[in-house]
């Protein structure tokens, strides 16, 4: 059990300290929208990480065959990292903070302009990053076949919760750590961040797709 243990917190601190789309958008989402909108958005990405590891974990066989379409999936996924990455880069535009300052209502956060934070929307945003992330896919999936061979199923439970909830722990650590931040923040480096933030998911998406191609190419 114990060798359990310090198994999923290696693997939890490859993930905490690996640097992807993800983190960035954590910090992102969490200054332009605070804590709520930062949990909001790594709560999708959360979901998405269970939803693999049982799926990895409870049907092995059957999700080794999505890696046969690990293309198309990884395609879908960096259309959506690049179109995202052209939004924020080139489209999206801060409200000054002076129009900003959120109110609470019924439990809602709500714009002196009037405009409603779409929580749902942000969630939904992680989950689809992390869902179709095929270095996300490949992790859980050939991570939860490798361990199959040398763990039974109840040390791998205990793995796989060990990582997950060390990883989550981090992850509330990052939201708070950038909402904290963005308060002290002027509008134009909230921009900066958000054009910066726009470019990486543009390199990200643009090397996953270029390393698919040449896969074609050269098959």
């Amino acid at each position: 059990m114990v060798d359990a243990f310090i198994k999923g917190l290696a693997i939890s601190l490859l993930l905490i300290f690996s640097v992807g789309p993800v983190i960035f958008t954590i910090i992102k989402q969490s200054i332009n929208h605070g804590r709520r909108g930062g949990f909001s958005f790594v709560a999708g990405v959360w979901l998405s990480d269970i939803v693999w590891v049982i799926l990895s974990v409870s049907f092995s066989e059957a999700v080794k065959t999505l890696l046969d379409f690990k293309i198309p999936i990884g395609i879908a996924g960096c259309c959506f990292l690049i179109g995202m990455g052209i939004y924020f880069a080139f489209i999206k535009k801060v409200t000054p903070r002076r129009l900003q300052e959120p109110v609470e209502i019924a439990g809602d956060e709500i714009t002196s302009t009037g405009k409603h934070t779409n929580y749902f929307a942000i969630f939904t945003s992680g989950f689809i990053i992390n869902t179709l992330n095929p270095a996300v896919i490949s992790f859980w999936v050939l991570m939860a076949a490798s361990l199959a061979t040398v763990y039974s199923f109840n040390h791998q439970v205990i793995i796989f919760c060990t990582c997950l909830g060390i990883n989550m722990l981090a992850d509330v650590g990052k939201v708070l750590g950038a909402g904290s931040l963005g308060k002290k923040l002027s509008d134009k480096n909230i921009l900066l961040i958000n054009r910066i933030s726009g470019v990486l998911y543009l390199i990200f998406g643009a090397v996953i797709l270029t390393g698919i191609i040449y896969t074609l190419v050269k098959d």
